[in-house]
């Protein structure tokens, strides 16, 4: 009898060895090749396009604080604007809360040669700035040239750099 039992057993464990076997040589893992250069990654350049057209509307709306959120203020933020050494979070946020805060009006807001370049997780998004912003009676009109840094976070895209460039004048 024990040796009935001891030959069924090992049957079956012969049979569960065999089986898990076979379904462990059945995985497979697909390797999925990315040109992190040329690809278009077109999703995620449409979530920024979408995320460039919320930033625009936010302007125009004087809602500052949701300005304030599209960027992921932290250690690794930086920001050059005029020329001047470079910015961390804590002051691009006060320059912007000051600077935008006081703003009575958008009279103009344009991402003019706006390019908008996806690495996967990562964005470049350059254009020439064409805003014209009222101050009380005083207008003030931006002309430059300006890279944006996006980073995809489990809250959407977020600037982490931005670089502000005066754009060079046409001479007529």
């Amino acid at each position: 009898m024990k040796t009935k039992l001891t030959f069924v057993l090992l049957i079956i464990f012969g049979i569960l060895f065999t089986s898990c076997k076979q379904k462990e040589e059945n995985v497979a893992i697909e390797v999925v090749n990315m040109d992190l250069v040329n690809d278009e990654f077109p999703e995620q350049k449409a979530e920024v396009m979408a995320l460039m057209d919320e930033l625009k509307q936010t302007i125009n709306d004087g809602d500052i604080d949701k300005l304030i959120s599209f960027h992921a203020y932290g250690p690794k933020f930086t920001e050059f604007k005029n020329g001047e050494p470079r910015n961390d979070g804590k002051e691009n946020e006060e320059y912007e809360r000051s600077v935008f805060g006081n703003v009575t009006e958008v009279v103009k807001f344009e991402y003019d040669d706006l390019k908008i370049a996806v690495f996967d997780k990562v964005a470049n998004v350059t254009f020439h700035s064409d805003f014209h912003f009222k101050f009380g009676e005083d207008e003030s009109i931006v002309n430059e040239q300006i890279s944006l840094l996006l980073v995809e976070t489990e809250n959407g895209w977020k600037c982490v750099h931005e670089h502000h460039s005066p754009l060079k004048k046409e001479e007529s």
